[in-house]
């Protein structure tokens, strides 16, 4: 699961380990390029776009042909280690789908409820930061913008969160997530753009997000789809989040003042929060910088049960800033606002 890791790793080849970098590296680098085929000259514009929204897909397809490729040319010396899927559908220890709760002793049952708060916490957090990042004004969508309609967009993309969290609560099945990286990469996909590049608008419909998790649906029950998830070599799914990870990173206000840092003012481009004295700035994007460092390391280590907590206590720490006068609300607002 770690490219570096394996070229110090004692059961790896330098062979396998370069075949890592290789292959991770194709599945990047194809992604990358094809991502930004909307905004060239090339071809014709159904073509680019199309070439644009399935990039990730196309860059998987290649890193797993280079990986295929030199299995068949120099053999079973340089495979590499693959999705290792279930050849059933069942429970992993063989246990009844319905977890016997009433079994817990009482005091167990009394002592999950810090747990359970600590996993609401973490739910509802992890719901409302990719609701906030997905819905950005950028993006110009409707959704969730209807005054008055308490089921439009977000509140019952909540309550239908809840319930299917109880349900997979009583059969043992991981909870649903909010997939940032990945539902940031969905609606860019969706988004229409002017000539210029520019967003005008969203594609605001659920028949992409319904067939995503159907296809996931048909990997979990059918033996063709497993079948042929267990021949995407781990190295390529490297590859493809690292791709996720830095395609989602554009347009983050907080890694646009971390890049700040070193731009020079006098010939980079303004941004709205410009009117901010650049000390402010500096000092809010290095908290922000700690906060993040804190929450990898404790999700990390031992006590990485603690990392909701460290989440929650991100919201009183950014009142607190503003109330001790460190970031005046003023720039606060700036610094912090929805737009």
């Amino acid at each position: 699961s770690d490219v570096a890791g394996t070229f110090s790793s004692p059961v790896s080849t330098l062979t396998k380990a370069l075949l890592t970098l290789t292959c991770a590296s194709v599945t990047y680098g194809t992604a990358t390029v094809l991502k930004g085929m909307r905004n060239t000259v090339y071809f014709n514009k159904r073509i680019r776009n199309n070439l644009s929204n399935f990039a990730p897909t196309i860059g998987v397809v290649m890193g797993s042909l280079v990986a295929r490729w030199a299995r068949l040319v120099h053999g079973g010396s340089v495979a590499l280690p693959s999705l290792s899927i279930p050849s059933t559908f069942a429970t992993t220890s063989g246990r009844p789908w319905l977890v016997p709760l009433m079994d817990l002793p009482m005091w167990a049952r009394w002592a999950s409820f810090l747990p359970a708060i600590m996993a609401t916490v973490l739910l509802f957090l992890d719901q409302n930061i990719t609701v906030r990042v997905v819905n950005n004004p950028s993006y110009k969508m409707e959704k969730g913008r209807r005054k008055g309609n308490v089921l439009d967009g977000m509140h019952q993309d909540m309550l239908i969160i809840s319930i299917l969290t109880a349900a997979t609560s009583i059969v043992g099945l991981p909870w649903l997530v909010a997939a940032t990286v990945r539902s940031i990469s969905h609606v860019r996909a969706l988004s229409i753009f002017d000539k210029e590049g520019n967003v005008e608008g969203t594609r605001e419909q659920r028949m992409t997000g319904l067939s995503i998790h159907c296809l996931i649906g048909c990997c979990v029950l059918f033996n063709g789809p497993r079948n042929l998830l267990t021949q995407v070599p781990l190295p390529v799914l490297m590859g493809l989040f690292m791709y996720l990870g830095t395609s989602a990173l554009p347009g983050n206000e907080m890694f646009e003042r971390i890049k700040g840092l070193i731009k020079d003012p006098t010939v980079a481009k303004k941004e709205k929060w410009a009117g901010v004295p650049k000390k402010i700035t500096t000092i809010f994007t290095l908290i922000q910088i700690a906060c993040l460092g804190a929450m990898i390391w404790v999700k990390g280590s031992p006590i990485g049960v603690l990392f909701p907590v460290i989440i929650a206590l991100l919201a009183p720490l950014r009142f607190g800033l503003e109330k001790s006068g460190v970031v005046k609300k003023e720039y606060m607002d700036i610094l912090d606002s929805d737009d």
